[in-house]
């Protein structure tokens, strides 16, 4: 089976400190890439808007360039990588007392040191998993109650941001960012009265590790949105 797996600080027992907003330390030159629907990383500056594709190597991001697509005419399945018939998966669901998937897919996931992850993100009625494909590890398992927020630009991109206040935000890419925005909106209102605010705007602060906060911006290029990725500097 192919399988891959704002307004607010960082951990309480281990603080970022103050931002200071006059220093900047602008990261890697840009590398003009795409991301397919199986959550890899391709690309070709020169080449025309296509289907991306696949790589076995995880490239770098800064400057990353996500090309248009026909999102709205994408059927929504929810589950695009068959849980049951995972008994990798299915063992970390029971190990944690869960099993109703809203949402399974392959997605990048990006580092705070500026890596990218080959990710699972598995999306349950309770919370929200990041599993490692090549090792069937739980990375991060975030409950969908301390998810405070969603960041994401006003183009037509593949990045979103899940900022949690308590502990470090998750930056990920994925050609299905508008279906997994949706499920993350209704398995918290069908929980709870909480609304899950998102924030849309082309250029958004989020804590990219623990002591890390960058600043992501946006800019639509040629019918392409180009994306910058800034480290903020403390003191």
């Amino acid at each position: 089976m192919d399988r891959f797996v704002t307004r607010r600080r960082a951990q309480a027992d281990q603080p970022s400190g103050n931002i200071d907003d006059s220093r900047e330390v602008v990261e890697e030159p840009p590398e003009i890439v795409g991301v397919d629907s199986n959550g890899s990383a391709a690309g070709g500056e020169s080449s025309p808007p296509q289907q991306a594709k696949k790589t076995d190597k995880p490239l770098p991001f800064m400057g990353m360039k996500v090309r248009r697509r026909a999102n709205l005419l994408r059927e929504c399945n929810g589950d695009y990588i068959d849980v049951p018939s995972d008994p990798y998966l299915s063992r970390i669901l029971r190990k944690q007392g869960d099993g109703k998937v809203l949402f399974a897919d392959k997605v990048l996931r990006f580092t705070g040191t500026g890596k990218i992850k080959r990710r699972i993100l598995l999306i349950t009625d309770l919370a929200i998993y990041i599993i490692d494909p090549d090792s069937d590890v739980l990375k991060r398992r975030i409950a969908l109650a301390a998810v405070d927020k969603l960041c994401m630009s006003e183009l037509n991109d593949d990045f979103f941001a899940i900022v949690i206040p308590s502990e470090y935000d998750c930056l990920m890419a994925s050609t299905r960012k508008t279906e997994i925005v949706n499920t993350l909106l209704e398995a918290t209102k069908s929980k709870s009265e909480y609304e899950l605010e998102v924030f849309r705007s082309n250029r958004f602060e989020y804590n990219a590790a623990a002591d890390t906060v960058k600043e992501a911006e946006f800019e639509e290029v040629d019918g392409n949105v180009r994306t910058k990725f800034t480290r903020k500097e403390n003191h």
